[in-house]
């Protein structure tokens, strides 16, 4: 059954109470305060919290992880050791965000235990924690592999399974791997009881496929969320191709961005480009596949608090990333297809914002591009990059910088400690601090560059909660 769903300007929100969620649901949700459902969250949680398996087509940020944490929260025993609820998420990066977000909807419910399995990090503490008992787990394809291989993680009581962002999976190369978990779920759990919900923003036939072999009955909705396009001007600027480098420098002298994110398509491309930029002065650092999971972190929470200004990424980080304003993408090379272009380009112009996305094309480049700007109805502008040029001392610093510190959440230290902590026993002026971001054991705090001193004297001389944390500048 295909259900489509189109938001109105007569469409009243809908408010959480309605669906008749536990108290501890309905706590945790009060205290994030989210009282009315998204478009996305309206047109598939009546059908998710019943049990049925759906398929919902919609964009990236339309609410969804909260919809399928309710419908799997809402069904879990917490003092069942083995993992009921199993999300397969394409990268990292999502798969910790959805770790979190699930947490915090559970904050509620006494003992509930969720668990990260993701690449780039050593697998016996994530063996450990399955040993000691886990009732959701989530992960990426191949570390789920990884575990289902070494038999550390059981399927059998699995009474929820997530695909999340489907597409994203199928379009870097995992498909088997999916293939082979659902396979591996159809033997070792019961098909019968069991829930299996997809999320994607496009519905190729690879998805139908999908969803046709291993869902039952499954609803598929698409949902129109009715929001105008992203307010995105897009330009293209002519070059040839052994100038690339300095055309993005120029670039981002040219406009002066806070916020950069430049996309390639390659690893390789991506560490010289990175490298390259912090060697013309520009404060700019790499992701890609090569770095291990603490150093991915470390990269998004410097870009994040804007301690640094240029992210240069492969595409698997054009979804999933939690950053709130990107001023400018700058794509190194025209996209491989739609899709990705639309992604890539997505990370700017948000929440009403104006946002800029430049493509560099040469020769062999521009038909693509025309393909992509006639089959996504927009209008790019062609460009000569000669009138722009690189002026080393238009280089935008940062405001802040940003200070390490080797303790996080599993050390129970929270925004609210370190914030008293500089401000009162510091006495660091509270505009010299920005974004706090703390992960399970590190924090990452953005400073201005006059009370870095005081900041990391604070850290060495004093404790935090009866304890001392080490702490460095970045």
């Amino acid at each position: 059954m295909e259900i489509s769903m189109t938001s109105t300007a007569t469409d009243s929100a809908t408010s959480f109470s309605s669906l008749g969620l536990s108290e501890p649901l309905m706590e945790a949700l009060d205290a994030l305060e989210f009282t009315q459902m998204t478009q996305t969250q309206q047109a598939c949680l009546p059908d998710v919290l019943a049990g049925a398996d759906v398929a919902v087509q919609a964009k990236t940020g339309s609410g969804k992880t909260l919809a399928f944490g309710l419908a799997l929260l809402s069904k879990i025993d917490v003092e069942a050791k083995n993992p009921q609820s199993l999300i397969m998420c394409p990268t990292r990066e999502l798969a910790e965000q959805v770790a979190e977000q699930i947490r915090l909807l559970a904050k509620r419910m006494s003992n509930l235990k969720v668990v990260s399995l993701v690449g780039g990090m050593p697998m016996g503490p994530q063996i450990i924690s399955l040993r000691y008992g886990a009732n959701v787990v989530v992960g990426t394809p191949g570390r789920i592999m990884d575990h289902i291989g070494k038999r550390t993680l059981s399927l059998k009581k699995v009474n929820c399974f997530v695909l999340d962002e489907a597409d994203r999976m199928l379009d870097m190369g995992f498909e088997d791997e999916m293939r082979v978990v659902m396979h591996h779920l159809s033997r070792t759990s019961s098909a019968a009881t069991r829930q299996t919900l997809l999320f994607s923003a496009t519905f190729p036939d690879q998805i139908k496929s999908i969803t046709d072999q291993y869902q039952r009955d499954a609803k598929i909705i698409k949902v129109d969320d009715g929001q105008s396009a992203p307010n995105i001007e897009q330009q293209a600027y002519r070059i040839s191709n052994e100038h690339r480098t300095q055309a993005v420098a120029a670039l981002l002298t040219h406009h002066q961005i806070e916020s950069t994110i430049v996309f390639c398509r390659t690893r390789r491309e991506t560490r010289e480009l990175s490298d390259e930029l912090y060697q013309m002065g520009f404060t700019a650092v790499g992701l890609h596949g090569d770095l291990e999971q603490s150093e991915r972190s470390q990269v998004l929470a410097r870009f994040a608090n804007k301690t640094v200004s240029v992210l240069v990424a492969t595409d698997v980080a054009a979804r999933g990333l939690d950053i709130e304003r990107v001023d400018l993408v700058i794509n190194h090379r025209v996209s491989e297809d739609i899709d990705t272009h639309t992604h890539r380009i997505g990370r700017t112009g948000r929440a009403d914002e104006k946002g800029l996305a430049i493509t560099l094309i040469d020769d062999t480049e521009e038909g693509k591009l025309d393909e992509i700007a006639a089959k996504t109805d927009a209008k790019i502008s062609k460009l000569h990059i000669q009138g722009v040029r690189f002026h080393a001392n238009r280089i935008r610093e940062p405001e802040f910088v940003c200070i390490a510190v080797d303790g996080g959440k599993r050390d129970k230290l929270r925004p609210g400690d370190i914030l008293g902590a500089l401000t009162k026993e510091a006495e660091v002026p509270g505009e010299d601090i920005g974004k706090i971001s703390i992960s399970a054991r590190n924090t990452y705090i953005a400073i201005k560059a006059r009370s870095v001193k005081r900041v990391l004297s604070q850290f060495r001389e004093r404790r935090i909660k009866g304890k001392r944390f080490k702490a460095r500048k970045l």
